[in-house]
């Protein structure tokens, strides 16, 4: 069962394609009438009858040339109906909708030679399959994307750089830290030559390349260039904007990391400070810091502390995230821990009830914020 009317609803955005949607429409409102498509109750969507895919699937086997240009079709549809303008901002609903989406792309796919020019709608696709986890797949979208925007637009051209940035996040998600260093490095190179170095994306880029300084083990380095970001950032977007907050987030872990645990404190207090004000006590990212904040005073020895911010952080995740959420379930394995360290047998065994994760507590001491991606 899958939502085409509104994958199409949602990119309208001119005459034809609102004629496209009513033609639609028309059309499976005939299927109904034969009891060959049935809506679901509950949204847009609808399931169709194996034998309409089936009489489909021969018609175009027949036409080549047209099998071509419907699968054109449907990939620029399904390009433009996943679209994100700032995933650093994504909702669940978005998610959802793109693990829906992806057996469709898998599906169109086999209707297309390699010799076509999908282009068009190929980034989107890449980023698609990046934030599900299949970076491979996502590499195979942003070479064609890639191999497009340089002949038509430059290797220069903001675009462009946005695709060769992506293949970094990709190559970073993979663990090939020094692939992902090289291709942020192209991009860095290319957004101060033409956007300069003042740039969202350019300093967006400069976080990222901190980020994978920090997971090398390279923290010195990786503390360098987050100051890098931070001090061009802070007067243009002003001190408590969030991604200056996840700036400041990401060095106090830095801090820790390097077991500068009075310093990590500090930067995680200043983050904290920022995002309660900003987002909210029950605001995920506050959540985040709280954890991480809590993480930190246990390593110190200091276990009614860490005791308190560990609540803290069970308490706003599962509101604000749920109890099966990772989060959630990473602060209930470390209350677990924490509870058997001090000799809380009862208190452990109570919260272990409500742990799903088989393998126990990740022991990190928070979490970095992730990728930022330009826009």
């Amino acid at each position: 069962m899958f939502q085409w009317y509104e994958l199409i609803r949602d990119s309208v955005d001119d005459l034809a394609n609102v004629l496209i949607a009513i033609d639609l429409e028309e059309s499976i409102r005939t299927l109904f009438s034969y009891s060959l498509a049935k809506r679901s109750g509950s949204d847009d969507s609808f399931s169709i009858h194996p034998l309409v895919h089936s009489w489909a699937k021969l018609r175009l086997e027949s036409d080549p040339q047209k099998e071509l240009e419907v699968a054109r079709e449907a990939f620029e549809l399904l390009g433009s109906g996943v679209y994100i303008f700032d995933e650093n901002r994504m909702r669940t609903v978005d998610w959802i909708f793109e693990q829906r989406v992806m057996p469709h792309i898998d599906a169109a796919t086999k209707h297309m030679s390699k010799d076509v020019d999908v282009q068009n709608g190929s980034k989107s696709l890449g980023d698609v399959y990046r934030r599900h986890g299949q970076h491979n797949k996502a590499l195979g979208w942003y070479e064609q994307a890639l191999a497009g925007s340089e002949k038509t637009l430059g290797v220069d051209h903001p675009d462009t750089l946005l695709t060769v940035h992506c293949m970094a996040l990709a190559f970073y998600n993979q663990g090939q830290y020094d692939k992902a260093l090289e291709w942020y490095g192209r991009a860095l190179a290319g957004y101060e030559k033409s956007l300069g170095v003042d740039h969202p994306s350019t300093l967006a880029t400069v976080r990222n390349m901190a980020l994978v300084f920090n997971n090398q083990g390279q923290y010195d380095k990786a503390l360098e260039w987050y100051r890098r970001a931070l001090a061009r950032t802070e007067t243009t977007l002003g001190a408590d904007h969030p991604e200056i907050l996840t700036t400041v987030h990401n060095m106090a872990l830095a801090f820790y990391n390097q077991g500068q645990y009075d310093k990590a404190l500090e930067w995680y207090g200043r983050a904290l400070a920022g995002r309660e004000k900003g987002l909210g006590a029950d605001h995920p990212e506050t959540i985040t810091t709280v954890h991480s904040m809590a993480a930190v005073f246990y390593n110190q020895g200091q276990y009614t502390t860490a005791l308190e911010w560990f609540g803290r952080a069970l308490a706003g995740g599962e509101k604000a995230l749920g109890v099966n959420h990772p989060y959630t379930q990473d602060t209930i394995g470390w209350l677990i821990a924490l509870h058997e360290e001090t000799g809380q047998t009862e208190q452990a065994n109570n919260l272990r009830a409500r742990l799903n994760m088989p393998n126990g507590p990740s022991n990190q001491s928070g979490y970095f914020e992730g990728l930022i991606i330009p826009r």
